[in-house]
This record gives structure tokens, C-alpha cells and sequence, in this order.
């Protein structure tokens, strides 16, 4: 597995990750009310946005360079 591959798979799985914590922390925050829940997700959602981006960035930085 190349470099570019591994980076475009950790970034996949650090965003699906992000937003599964997000997720998690807002209906927490639903079911207990403690505002650090909401926090917690607001920034968690804001950190796979980043994500996204960062990862458009690099593609298409590195669109020359194989996967293999």
C-alpha cells in the first residue's frame, strides 16, 4: 500500500470516526442536558468538515501520483 493510499484511508476513517463521536455525544447530550456533550459535538463535526477538506486538498495535490 502506498503512502497516498494509506493517507486517503486514514483520513476516511478519521471522518467517519469524527462524526460517529459527534453523533454520540449529541444524543448524549439529548438524553443527560450537560452542555460539555454539546461542545464535544459541535466540535467533533466541525473536526470532519476539516477533515473533508483537508482530504479534497490532498487529492488534488497529489492527483499526478499513483495509488500503487
Amino acid at each position: 500500500m502506498s503512502l497516498k493510499a494509506f493517507h486517503v484511508a486514514f483520513i476516511t476513517l478519521s471522518t467517519l470516526l469524527s462524526v460517529g463521536f459527534g453523533a454520540w455525544s449529541i444524543a448524549t447530550y439529548q438524553m443527560r442536558g450537560e452542555a460539555s456533550y454539546l461542545g464535544l459535538g459541535i466540535f467533533s463535526f466541525l473536526a470532519a468538515v476539516t477533515l473533508v477538506v483537508y482530504g479534497g486538498y490532498f487529492l488534488k495535490k497529489m492527483k499526478g501520483v499513483s495509488y500503487l
